[in-house]
């Protein structure tokens, strides 16, 4: 804690100083005038160029100190996006930290709110510009702000349904611990200066009329910045050796199931969320369904033996009065950050529920690839060596080459026609350029559109302060995209011919389900077909599940 203090007063000087700066041509007028006005000075001449010189100066140095105060002083520091949690909705849950403050000696949190991320902090929303947030969020009430209010206490929502309530109140006593040096009023001060900076940074980039009040802030951060860090660093120490004390074994498993959360939240935004934020559909109980993506962990992970067992505890989700609703809104806002959708529902942005997911994503994806696959193989010329045409399509000459018409039926057996033999590497090279231009072309569609009208201001990208952190999987290659085209396609007419269905694996993803088991040999077989050119392993696979590759592929 002395460590924090001494870096506060530190940071607190470094404003001292900026302020003796901008006075300092004023101190010299004074001296002047007040030299000339007694008489000690004479009142002409050279020296009354230097007081008109210095009063000038003197003014305009006093007019940029208030230019900079002012942007410093109203400029609104970045707040986290998060879901509001008021006490009315969760008494069970403020009942909890209040009893952990009073365990730890330290203020209460003034009010809670959840993150969509594996995190929690302390986060202080009592800078004198802050007023109403960017957008109200779902209809629930904002924590109030006031000044010299404790700071908000931010949750990760996945720990909140994932933790047992013991587990929770274990990982979060360093956290709270830290409302102690948040009361320290040179600590408060000294943060209030540097995110009143930084927000003054935000507002001056890009405006050539607030260049020098950018400059001034950036030079005044870039000289508090290395105090500020030791000074966070010494109250996270403080708040740690703090919390010692309190529920120290449990810490130790809490810390462990931070890990695991973090994992299968991963896995969840990106195998399960993703597919269905890129069609315009978003999974509306996302923190249950991590729950149902960390019990599968666990039971596949060795490592993860005996979590399970947990279950059997009450979970921290049970202190929240509506669990549903304040779920929905979390899932509402992850799809906000992590790809950039909408703030509220609408005709081309849908909730999900878990038990929908195989029928309104996973069926619909596989067909919407499908029918891209179609589309870019009709692209591709194929030679024709007969005069025999298929059904709906015209004749041609033998050995001409002609293009492929969107008349032809979309079959798995034009595909393993069209990607096995000795030209198929060709084929395979064109099919992946086209799909990744296509693909590249959707996403850059999907991106313009976010930043137009997603977030209810033209151009203006952010959320409540902080940018959204789409996209949330790196681009995947064209050897990528084409294999999943092509699953894609077989998993359609296993949907259509052979009685399988769309279902959802917590931890992978879309899933193909025959006679109620999933089958995850299909992708080898794809595998074999696009790199090797053999469809044999594939034909095998097709006849095993009895699938009909000659019947046509229903597409979106």
């Amino acid at each position: 804690m002395l460590v924090a203090r001494a870096q506060a007063l530190a940071v607190l000087r470094i404003r001292s100083a900026a302020l003796a700066v901008a006075l300092l041509p004023a101190a010299a007028a004074v001296v002047l005038l007040a030299g000339i006005a007694m008489g000690r000075l004479p009142d002409g001449g050279g020296w009354s160029t230097a007081r008109w010189a210095v009063s000038g100066a003197a003014a305009l140095a006093l007019l940029l100190a208030a230019a900079v105060t002012v942007v410093v002083v109203r400029a609104r520091p970045a707040l986290s996006p998060t879901v509001p949690i008021p006490e009315e909705t969760a008494p069970d849950l403020y009942r909890l930290v209040r009893d952990l403050a009073e365990r730890l000696e330290v203020p209460p949190p003034s009010a809670m709110a959840l993150t969509p991320d594996c995190d929690s902090w302390l986060e202080d929303r009592t800078h004198p510009a802050q007023g109403p947030p960017r957008g109200a969020r779902h209809g629930l009430p904002r924590p109030q702000r006031r000044t010299g209010a404790a700071p908000v206490l931010v949750i990760g929502s996945p720990f909140l349904w994932w933790m047992r309530v013991a587990e929770l109140r274990a990982l979060l006593a360093p956290v709270v611990a830290g409302t102690g040096p948040s009361a320290n009023p040179d600590i408060a001060a000294a943060r209030r200066f540097v995110r009143g900076l930084d927000a003054a940074v935000a507002v001056a980039a890009g405006r050539p009329a607030l260049a020098f009040v950018g400059g001034v802030a950036r030079l005044l951060l870039h000289s508090c910045r290395d105090h500020a860090a030791e000074m966070e660093r010494g109250v996270a120490a403080a708040a740690s050796e703090r919390a010692q004390t309190v529920d120290y074994g449990l810490r130790i498993v809490a810390q462990e199931q931070v890990g695991l959360a973090y994992a299968g939240w991963d896995r969840l935004l990106n195998r399960v969320a993703l597919p269905a934020w890129r069609m315009g559909r978003w999974p509306s109980r996302l923190d249950a369904g991590v729950v149902s993506a960390l019990t599968e962990l666990s039971r596949r992970d060795r490592l993860a033996e005996g979590f399970t067992s947990r279950l059997g505890e009450r979970p921290a989700c049970d202190l929240l009065e509506e669990p549903g609703a304040i779920d929905e809104a979390a899932s509402l806002l992850a799809a906000r950050l992590f790809h950039g959708g909408p703030a509220e529902a609408g005709p081309d942005w849908l909730p999900v529920a878990w038990s929908q997911y195989p029928e309104e994503v996973v069926d619909r994806k596989w067909r919407l690839e499908a029918a891209r696959l179609h589309r870019a193989l009709g692209d591709i010329p194929e030679p024709v060596t007969a005069a025999v045409p298929e059904a709906g399509a015209a004749a041609a000459p033998v050995g001409v080459a002609v293009p492929a018409s969107l008349t032809v039926a979309p079959t798995v057996a034009r595909v393993l026609e069209r990607l096995s033999g000795p030209a198929a590497a060709g084929v395979v090279e064109k099919l992946e350029a086209r799909l990744t231009a296509e693909v590249a072309r959707e996403a850059a569609h999907e991106e313009l559109a976010a930043h137009h009208g997603a977030f209810g201001t033209a151009g203006d990208p952010w959320v409540d302060g902080l940018a959204p952190l789409f996209p949330l999987q790196p681009p995947r290659s064209g050897r990528e995209l084409l294999t999943d085209h092509v699953t894609a396609m077989v998993c359609c007419a296993a949907v259509d011919t052979a009685g399988a269905a769309p279902g959802l694996d917590w931890l992978d993803g879309p899933a193909l389900l025959v006679g109620g088991a999933r089958r995850a040999d299909l992708g080898r077989t794809v595998l074999s077909l696009i790199e090797d050119g053999d469809g044999e392993p594939l034909r095998i696979w097709l006849g095993e599940v009895g699938v009909r590759p000659e019947k046509p592929v229903r597409l979106v």
